[in-house]
């Protein structure tokens, strides 16, 4: 492990070039390199159900609450805990399941509160037919949280297209957050206007394949995500972290494009430049690891999320 501070305040699967957002099966082709706290479980009765599993309300078991959002509903898996909480955010694709075996370990060392979601489409939680929209996603987070009465002392952990949540959100709720752990996550510097392109025309061919299948879950994933791709990250790339919220941003050695030097390159430097600009950022690389981090360097993962929580609590 290699690690930089700025302190001046399954089988293998990886992302191609547009599942930068969401994951499927298959080998990086990406472009050519010639191209140029426990008051929190309290549900609303309104728009929050529980569903208790045997041992469910039992130290260390997570329960289930369906949240309702906007119309649909989604499912997060609350593990109570005391004065502090941990939210997990999957990456593309991926449902809470991502997190399963990180929660119990998370939970006894820290003793916090630990909340995994499933993402609208995936898991438990309702489709929503449509474009993916970050603005959306965030709002489905923020719903949740605010029916378990989570308001405040928030650790974010967010991988891959989470990422993305997590900017928008923390950009909108500073005061919520007390710092985020972002796993080889989308970050706003790596979408520049050279880059969006390389990423829209390499993935073409998975976007034609998945609507063939549109009902599949994930190839509903890779289309709701496509639609609108440009534009979306066109927004996303002026997109600034808040200073007021500390980051730890863990960046994979392989990254998520490394069939491609180039992006592979870009994407390392987004991460540093991130890391770089602002106060309380710190850059760890995950030696030997592919994009999924969570799988290929949980030892990481979780040394990371608890030095944060121990840090600001």
């Amino acid at each position: 492990m290699s690690r930089t501070t700025h302190k001046h305040r399954s089988t293998y699967r990886v992302l191609s070039a547009l599942a930068l957002l969401t994951l499927t099966a298959g080998a990086v082709t990406a472009c050519s390199d010639n191209d140029s706290a426990p008051e929190h479980a309290a549900s609303s009765s309104s728009s929050a159900t529980s569903s208790t599993s045997p041992g469910a309300g039992r130290s260390g078991v997570p329960k289930l609450h369906m949240i309702t959002n906007d119309g649909h509903r989604l499912a997060f898996h609350v593990t109570q805990g005391n004065g502090h909480t941990i939210v997990l955010d999957s990456g593309g694709g991926e449902d809470s399941s991502q997190w399963k075996d990180l929660v119990p370990k998370l939970h006894a060392e820290t003793g916090a509160t630990v909340i995994t979601y499933d993402r609208a489409g995936l898991g438990e939680s309702d489709v929503v037919p449509g474009p993916w929209k970050v603005e959306s996603a965030v709002s489905d987070l923020k719903s949740g949280l605010e029916q378990l009465g989570v308001t405040k002392n928030v650790t974010l952990v967010s991988h891959s297209q989470a990422g993305e949540v997590a900017s928008y959100f923390a950009k909108d709720n500073p005061k919520m957050l007390s710092g985020a752990v972002l796993v080889d996550a989308n970050l706003p510097p790596f979408f520049t206007d050279e880059e969006i392109p390389r990423l829209v025309a390499a993935s073409r061919p998975q976007v034609d394949a998945a609507k063939k299948d549109p009902d599949k879950p994930e190839n509903r994933q890779i289309i709701s995500t496509a639609e609108g791709f440009a534009p979306a990250h066109k927004a996303f790339h002026k997109v600034t972290w808040p200073d007021a919220v500390p980051a730890t941003v863990i960046v994979s050695e392989k990254t998520p494009l490394d069939g491609s030097p180039v992006d592979a390159q870009r994407w390392r430097d987004a991460a540093a430049s991130f890391a770089q600009d602002g106060p309380d950022r710190t850059l760890v690389t995950a030696k030997g690891s592919s994009h999924e981090v969570p799988k290929d360097r949980p030892d990481l993962v979780l040394k990371e999320i608890e030095d944060m929580v121990a840090t600001r609590h």
